[in-house]
């Protein structure tokens, strides 16, 4: 590794974010005027481009065609401070995509193609074995920011991988259709498993009512420390050993939500990186997210 080693990796989805947002309430089949963006997202990215803002030099291990619109990814992200130089170059994978429509209630419907992902596998990974990054015996011991856009195969693998013993991994699923994907994973002692209300249900099969108790609930499950998010109600703070902690976010006119879920861990394992106590880190993680949700800070 060189002086020029990242600070924090970013592993899994980076792919072209296309976004149709009213602030009309829309129901199944409602066709509204709104605007349309077309911007780099993904969770990789976009807990990259976070970290970014918050002055840290993030890199991202992932998948990215050798198309026209790679290419524009590879540039764009430049510009956001976010080093795809480690990313898995495929001449016959095309670089991914989401589709998404919010309305001014919510995320309607979206759409991942995160396939290219998937079908890479563990090329991806091949920075933390071949020296650039780390080697046996010598694995990468900073933090690790994972989404659950990985295959169930390849996660199975990195829990049981020793090429990730040694790093602070902060894990959040893609969507709560994928969150089951965490599952492998869930009980490693060096991850911090970051989802809302609905993934922390679907990973323990049940319902739960508030942050808190789905806090609870995971780490009676396995897992050694969570965070759970509850849209605009409380969210929390488990650890084994040390409880569950709770505080509520600041109340805000929601201007959009996708991307959310990726700034309250980014921001949160900044403030850790920092020093901040546990109370300290989740109140700046609230607080980051309201101001994206809000639109106060830009994506």
């Amino acid at each position: 590794m060189t002086s020029a080693s990242p600070d924090i990796l970013c592993i899994g989805s980076v792919l072209w974010d296309i976004i149709g947002r009213t602030p009309a309430h829309m129901e199944a089949g409602a066709d509204v005027p709104g605007r349309i963006s077309r911007l780099p997202g993904g969770v990789a990215m976009n807990i990259a481009m976070t970290l970014s803002r918050f002055g840290l030099r993030p890199a991202v291990l992932t998948a990215i065609g050798r198309d026209a619109e790679g290419e524009e990814m590879i540039a764009a992200s430049a510009g956001l401070g976010v080093d795809c130089s480690l990313a898995y170059r495929s001449d016959d994978l095309p670089t991914d995509r989401y589709m998404a429509i919010e309305g001014g209630n919510g995320l309607i419907a979206a759409i991942a193609d995160a396939h290219s992902l998937e079908r890479a596998g563990d090329k991806i990974l091949a920075p933390l074995g071949d020296g650039r990054l780390g080697r046996a015996g010598a694995p990468w011991a900073g933090p690790i920011a994972l989404d659950g856009n990985l295959t169930v195969s390849l996660l199975s693998e990195i829990a049981a991988s020793p090429l990730f013993a040694s790093a602070d991994l902060r894990i959040a699923p893609a969507s709560p259709g994928k969150a089951e994907r965490l599952l492998p994973i869930l009980p490693m002692e060096n991850a911090t498993i970051y989802v809302n209300l609905e993934e922390a249900g679907l990973l323990c099969q049940r319902r739960f009512h508030s942050a808190p108790e789905a806090a609870e609930g995971l780490l009676a499950r396995g897992a050694r420390r969570v965070l759970v998010t509850n849209g605009g109600q409380a969210a929390a703070d488990g650890a084994i050993g040390e409880g569950v902690i709770s505080a509520p976010p600041r109340p805000v006119l929601v201007t959009r939500v996708t991307g959310a879920g990726d700034t309250f861990m980014a921001a949160h394992l900044v403030a850790e990186r920092r020093g901040a106590t546990r109370a300290d880190a989740l109140a700046a993680a609230l607080e980051a997210a309201a101001l994206y949700v809000s639109g106060d800070i830009t994506s």
